[in-house]
């Protein structure tokens, strides 16, 4: 008698039904990976770069890797 309760197993479109929701829930996990990389990494990067070159001189800094004698083609000042 307790056989016949148990209702059968679902085979016909089982593979769509499924395959339908992991699709989405891998969707929704990936614009929310994607959402976190924007606003915690690529962002601040952006605003870091910014912010850096706002003041960045350049001579300044050629001047000061010439005077350390970072370059093998250019004399140091008062050679």
């Amino acid at each position: 008698m307790a056989a016949g309760l148990l209702t059968k197993p679902q085979m016909r479109g089982l593979l769509g039904k499924r395959l339908r929701f992991h699709i989405i829930g891998a969707f929704v996990v990936s614009l929310g990976v994607a959402a976190m990389y924007k606003f915690g990494v690529a962002d601040p990067r952006k605003k870091a770069y910014a912010d850096y070159y706002k003041n960045f001189d350049a001579m300044k800094e050629y001047e000061a890797m010439r005077e350390a004698g970072v370059f093998q083609s250019v004399r140091p000042k008062g050679e």
